[in-house]
């Protein structure tokens, strides 16, 4: 992490802690923090990415006793005047670009600060006022994280309930299979940049300024390849199809993002790689549908049933269950199976949820006829003795 980041970040405040706090208090905020904020925890805020990388890259200054004191005392100096009024962006001591490299000058305390190498990295390329035409680079490229991939993953509903390990393929930028990822001829490596001496950056005197630009020779990367792989051309990665093994967990659901750290494409010069996240589709079922953590379910009864009560076998992810449906039940009521839902990411199950639909008979046999014509003169004596009453009362 560059020393710009003490002049222009307040950890303090990104984790929600004082000055004055006690490394117990830092670590317990953080991890709170962290565990709210974690990317699988908010799949569908775009912000907590980026929340959780600051807080963890605050609890790494914070809690470590050295860059923790180091990082005070940079704040301290520049909130002292020190550099001229200079915060994020602004010119120390009033130098647009800062103190000439090597200088030095004493704190509080009698410490000394080697302000050339303390302010090295303040100005990057692109950077801000006072940086020189062009922007001023860091002293050497680094390793870079390779880029996040998405990819699609179709489910039937029986695998999503059951969960399932599959095979993804994925075509993008992968670690080279032949020179895996040095760049150099296989029996070769990589030497260091002669003009810059693996620095990765050369210096540039003006006067009364140094300033500090990207090696020409190895365009800022430190090192070079006299014999580059024939299959990358010395990048150390190429263009292929990736298969990837993939577990998908018990109980996703339609739209799900699924996150595989470090599966995405492969980084440079020893970065890491970054991550895939995988978008789940799942088919229809043609028994069950979903709500939540709770399946439905709609099953047909006969009149005779709904009036004089039954018991079903109905069926559920795993065996089926009898369910008892009582005397007098009326069409599109929901019966609730405990348990016999879709799985919970946190472990468990919810429910089953169960409708009965009436259904009438489009035919009837001459019996069938026969006994509802008898059953439907006392349905009609009572139905219209009933509703009589309630005329008159009316009236």
């Amino acid at each position: 992490m560059a020393q710009r980041d003490y002049f222009e970040k307040d950890y303090y405040a990104a984790l929600g802690v004082s000055k004055d706090a006690t490394q117990a208090e830092v670590s317990k905020a953080y991890r709170k923090l962290a565990r709210d904020l974690h990317p699988d925890a908010r799949p569908d805020d775009p912000t907590a990415e980026a929340r959780f990388k600051e807080v963890s890259e605050a609890h790494a200054v914070l809690s470590n006793p050295e860059k923790r004191k180091e990082y005070d005392e940079v704040r301290q100096l520049a909130g002292s005047g020190m550099f001229g009024g200079a915060g994020p962006g602004g010119g120390a001591g009033g130098f647009p670009g800062g103190f000439p490299r090597g200088s030095t000058r004493t704190a509080g305390g009698g410490q000394v600060f080697d302000l050339g190498d303390l302010l090295g990295d303040m100005f990057t390329q692109g950077g801000g006022p006072g940086a020189p035409s062009g922007g001023r680079a860091r002293r050497g490229a680094g390793p870079r994280r390779g880029r996040d991939v998405e990819t699609d993953l179709t489910l039937s509903f029986a695998d999503a309930m059951a969960g399932v390990t599959t095979t993804l393929r994925v075509t993008g930028q992968a670690t080279c299979s032949t020179c895996f990822g040095s760049g150099a001829k296989p029996g070769t490596s990589p030497v260091p940049c002669q003009t810059c001496g693996g620095q990765g950056s050369i210096a540039r005197d003006q006067g009364l300024f140094s300033f500090s630009e990207p090696c020409p020779t190895c365009a800022g990367r430190g090192t070079q390849i006299p014999d580059p792989c024939p299959t990358c051309g010395g990048t150390g990665a190429e263009q292929r199809v990736r298969t990837i093994r993939a577990r998908i967990p018990a109980g996703v659901r339609d739209g799900a993002r699924i996150r595989l750290k470090g599966k995405g494409e492969a980084g440079l010069n020893g970065g890491p790689s970054g991550d895939l996240y995988v978008r789940v589709h799942v088919d229809e079922d043609a028994l069950f549908g979903r709500s939540g953590d709770q399946l439905t379910l709609r099953v047909p009864i006969t009149f005779s049933e709904a009036a004089l009560g039954t018991r079903l076998r109905v069926p559920t992810l795993d065996d089926p269950v009898t369910l008892k449906i009582p005397a007098g039940t009326e069409s599109g009521r929901t019966f609730r199976v405990k348990g016999r839902g879709a799985p919970r990411a946190g472990g468990g199950r919810g429910d089953l949820l169960v409708t009965v639909d009436l259904v009438v008979p489009r035919k009837l046999n001459r019996t069938q006829r026969k006994l509802l014509e008898e059953f439907a003169e006392t349905e009609e004596t009572g139905v219209r003795d009933h509703l009589e009453a309630a005329m008159s009362k009316g009236a």
